[in-house]
């Protein structure tokens, strides 16, 4: 059962607005990933994908994320519109934050803008931001959205939302 929307505040996106299926669209946000006192990524061409009841997911280019801190994870999962994903470990010097990243290495048609892009979750990084703001990570292990003041909800993830 579709819950309730959140009505937007000004300036707010509500992530029920956002389509389904998913799209992919240029962000020129600045993105920032850091951990461990490393800047893990920095950019300011990523891409978002959108899809209805889930905040914004970014993926950087693999030319704005650090020299040799991905590392290629075992597994993969299937999006019915991306395509079959890919996972990254993250390794910084004896820090290793598995399974944080995934790309699409040969992404549908539709979403051809997202190959040689890397997304990550934010859960395990000591930060990560949209314009210098901290994102709050998805809720629920599975998806990878970054929240932000500019989203506004319910947010798939949060109990009870398997059937939206």
């Amino acid at each position: 059962m579709r819950p309730k929307p959140d009505k937007p505040a000004p300036g707010q996106e509500s992530v029920w607005d956002y389509p389904r299926p998913a799209i992919a669209e240029a962000c020129n946000a600045r993105i920032v990933i850091e951990h461990a006192g490393r800047i893990v990524a920095d950019t300011t061409a990523s891409i978002r994908t959108l899809e209805t009841s889930h905040p914004p997911s970014y993926y950087i280019p693999k030319a704005d994320i650090a020299p040799g801190v991905l590392h290629p994870a075992g597994g993969g999962s299937i999006c019915e519109w991306k395509g079959a994903a890919a996972y990254f470990d993250v390794v910084l010097g004896d820090v290793v934050l598995a399974r944080v990243g995934w790309s699409y290495p040969r992404p549908t048609p539709a979403f051809e803008l997202l190959r040689d892009h890397v997304a990550f979750y934010a859960a395990p990084f000591d930060r990560c931001s949209v314009d210098g703001e901290t994102v709050v990570p998805q809720p629920g292990s599975f998806y990878g959205g970054w929240i932000t003041s500019r989203q506004a909800g319910p947010f798939k993830g949060v109990p009870g939302s398997m059937g939206w």
